[in-house]
């Protein structure tokens, strides 16, 4: 499994570009899976329902089944997040394994940044960050040594990633 990031500040883009990029994956092929990182709670459950209802009376893992798809939903608990290593074993196989957030984590990503938000960039205190995506009006530091690649040209992204993956 190759995995390859996706880092920026809230607004940047990143979600989007994924969405983008996904279907190009996919048509050369490639099984792709996803993991977002967020620092915001979260349920993908609804109050009321069965699964809701068990893990509000304890349960740590509640799994909910279909002839269409699977999920499962596991609870802290109070215990400390997974690391990143542990989440990964969690996957099932697959080509190419895109993450978003995660900013911190020791794999290649790449910087999605609009300078409209008025964030600083990530790329000078993150080693990981190997190229950096801005909108093409947007100017990249000339200190950056890192390649500048147009947010909006979903082609050459996907391709970058691939060879930056070795998928490609």
């Amino acid at each position: 499994m190759k995995a390859f990031g996706f880092a920026g500040y809230s607004g940047a883009g990143k979600t989007t570009l994924i969405e983008q990029l996904i279907p190009r994956f996919v048509a050369r092929g490639l099984r792709v899976s996803l993991i977002k990182h967020t620092h915001h709670d979260f349920d993908v459950d609804r109050a009321g329902k069965d699964s809701f209802r068990h893990r509000e009376a304890g349960a740590t893992e509640v799994m909910l089944v279909c002839d269409r798809r699977w999920v499962l939903m596991h609870e802290l608990r109070g215990r400390a997040e997974p690391s990143f290593e542990e989440q990964l074993a969690s996957f099932s196989p697959c080509d190419l394994l895109l993450v978003e957030g995660y900013k911190d984590t020791p794999i290649p990503k790449l910087e999605v940044h609009r300078l409209a938000n008025g964030q600083p960039f990530i790329w000078p205190g993150n080693p990981s960050v190997v190229a950096v995506a801005l909108p093409a009006a947007d100017p990249l530091p000339a200190a950056c040594p890192l390649p500048r690649l147009d947010l909006d040209d979903h082609g050459a992204l996907a391709a970058y990633i691939l060879q930056q993956t070795g998928l490609g």
